[in-house]
Parts: structure tokens; sequence; C-alpha cells
């Protein structure tokens, strides 16, 4: 049975590609058949992560013709068991695909279960309807988010607009429950009616039926978060305010798979064209992807439905991990100051950068804050695209 792991974010630039492209390297290192997919079609770059040269074939040129052998856009790499289909940076975005083309996609990868013990797909950022099906092709996708409050917030939105996508895929058109979502979205009558434990019961009440599939659905859904980027054990806070967001508004029960803390390490591997893990394996950036790879493995397949304490436990464990690894870091920086290797310049001027961040975030916030606080006092309507 091939394990799906579809890895998103609702923004980018949270080091989504970094996480899917290194854990790609730790499964096969484990010993799995693994095929790693990049769909972040129109802005292509796990080849980058992977250290391969820009592609000459990819999934444009399967979409381009989706009758040809698809064998022909998956390479091999250079770490053994990890294949790899790259992108296509002249595809405009996933939601320009057409229903045909996403169909031949999804059909190919399907089929790679007879060579394949674990499928990676990297998809882009944002909620297309295309991402949101592709992530939806396993119940245990991955949502990369960061501590900054705009990757929070889009984290939340992401997972929201995959509950209603996955309603509108389970309501058949002409039925009671599908005919009440559109007319949620067209009267726009308030933001309560978005909630998912408000619209529940009504769909019950008019279609039990629909209500029923619908519940069969959402009970095999359990995303996981992994929150990326973590300067300080407080930053994986942010992570407890997407689960209350998503068990108060979604109804929707999230695990934390875990935390990665920031490392300029990454850019130096990037320049030496070898993902983190291999191009130096024992630094805190490669330890944190190894726990997750590893809670990932453990976890079976077809028997994961993760209780109160269970997600309860994952939370905790990530707050754990989170000073574990602080600790380690700064042990790391004394080991540098004291050998020379980094001296008391150096380590002001990093001081200083951060601290430059964190104004910035501070600002982000409260500009965020702000717009928030003018929209309610306006009668905030939301948005009909879910």
């Amino acid at each position: 049975m091939m394990r799906i792991i579809p890895i998103a974010s609702g923004k980018g630039g949270v080091g989504k590609s970094l996480v899917a492209a290194n854990l790609g390297v730790t499964f096969a290192k484990a010993g799995k058949r693994v095929v790693l997919a990049d769909l972040d079609l129109g802005a292509s770059n796990l080849h980058l992560v992977l250290g391969h040269q820009s592609p000459k074939v990819g999934i444009g040129t399967f979409l381009n013709d989706i009758r040809s052998d698809f064998s022909k856009v998956i390479v091999e790499t250079d770490v053994p068991g990890l294949r790899f289909i790259p992108g296509d940076t002249e595809i405009p975005g996933t939601a320009n695909l057409k229903l045909s083309q996403r169909n031949a996609l999804f059909k190919r990868l399907l089929a790679l279960k007879d060579e394949a013990d674990i499928l990676i797909i990297d998809l882009g950022a944002g909620t297309h309807q295309s991402i949101l099906d592709f992530f939806l092709l396993s119940g245990q996708g991955i949502v990369v988010t960061s501590p900054a409050v705009t990757a929070v917030l889009n984290a939340y939105v992401f997972l929201k607009n995959t509950v209603f996508r996955l309603m509108y895929t389970v309501f058949a058109k002409g039925t009671k429950a599908y005919g009440y979502l559109e007319q949620i979205r067209k009267d726009g009558s308030g933001p309560q009616k978005l909630y998912i434990p408000k619209v529940l019961p009504e769909i019950k009440r008019i279609d039990p039926v629909s209500y029923d599939r619908f519940m069969a659905r959402i009970n095999q859904l359990h995303p996981r978060l992994i929150t990326n980027m973590v300067e300080d054990p407080k930053d994986v806070e942010v992570a407890m305010k997407i689960r209350r967001s998503c068990e108060e508004y979604l109804d929707l029960k999230i695990e934390h798979l875990g935390v990665i803390y920031r490392d300029s390490l990454q850019d130096t591997a990037l320049a030496s064209r070898l993902p983190v893990t291999l191009y130096k394996p024992q630094s805190i950036l490669a330890q944190g992807i190894y726990r997750i790879a590893d809670k990932i493995l453990k976890t079976p397949e077809d028997k994961f439905f993760p209780n109160d304490k269970d997600i309860d436990d994952s939370f905790t464990e990530a707050g754990a991990e989170a000073e574990i690894d602080f600790e380690s870091k700064m042990e790391y920086v004394e080991d540098l100051l004291h050998s020379g290797a980094l001296t008391q310049g150096d380590l002001i001027e990093t001081v200083k950068s951060q601290q430059f961040e964190i104004t910035k975030l501070k600002r982000e916030n409260n500009f965020l804050k702000l717009k928030l606080s003018q929209a309610m006092s306006q009668g905030f309507k939301p948005s009909a695209s879910y």
C-alpha cells in the first residue's frame, strides 16, 4: 500500500519545498521506495533543493499530452530509492489545469502504488481547487506554517477551504445539501454560517443521506501541522492557535508533527546543491526533519484515528522538542564562540538582524489587527470563494 503525503501551505515562503525534499531523502535512506512530485506548477523549485539542474522534462511535458508515457517524466536522483517528478515553471499555476488534465494526473500518480512505498506531493501555495483536490488525495496531508502572523492565518484558511471543498465534492448537485451550501455562498449572510458546527446540523436535518456521506469522509481527514522557521520555543504557541480555530470553527482535529528551527545552513546547503539532511545530517534542522519522518513512518497508513489524548500529546511533544532544540542551538553557538569560529561581532550582527525581523513582524501584526478591527466595525462579510 502506497502512503500518499501531500504537503501544502496557505502562504509561500514557509519552507514547504525544504520539508518535502528532505523528507523524501530521509524516507529513502530508511529503505523506502519514494517518489517526490513537484506540483507547485508555475513556481517549481524543488529541483533546486534536491540539487538537480533545471529539468528538461516535467509535469508540463505530460500535461501537454496526457496520453504520453508518464514514466518518462520520472527521473532518478543521486539518493538510492528516491525518484523525482519535476514541475514546470512554464505552467502559470494549478488553477489553470483542465479537468481532463487534473484527472489524468490523479490517475497516473495513484498508479505508482505498485512501484513506490511513499508518494510525496509538493503542492503550490494557496487554495485553488486543484491544490485542494490533490491535498484531499490523502487523509494525512501536511500543512507547513511559520510563526509569522500571515502564515498562521493562511494555514487556517487553507484548512477551512479544504473542508468546504470536501463538502462540494461529496454533495452532489441537485441535493438539498448542495443547494444549502450554494445559498450560503450567494447570500453572504454572516460569518457564523461558515462555521462547520453551525452548518452541519442544518444539513443533517434537510439531507441526512448527504450528511452521512460527508461525515464518513471528514472522519478520514486528519491533517498534520509542521511549524517551520522557529526561532524560539514560544513560537510553537502559534500551532495552538491554529488548532483551536480548527476545532471551534471547522470541527476538525489536527495533529502537530513537530518543529523545525530556522537555520542559515539551509542556504549553504542550497549553494552546495545538496539537501540539508545530506549536507549536514547532525544539524538542528536535519534532526527536526528526522524526528518528523520517524513519526510519520510509525503511524500506520490504514489505522490513523487519533483520539484527543493523542492530539494533546502531539502538541505537548512538539513544545518539548522546541525547548530541546533551542538548548542545542545555544550550546552550538557557545561552542563556536569558544572555538573562535564565531566572533562576538558576528553574534552581535546576528542579534541585530533578528531584532530587525522581530520589529517587522510586530508591525505586520499591528497592521493586521487594525485591518481586522476596521473590517469588523464595518460589518465584515466573508469571501464566497471557498
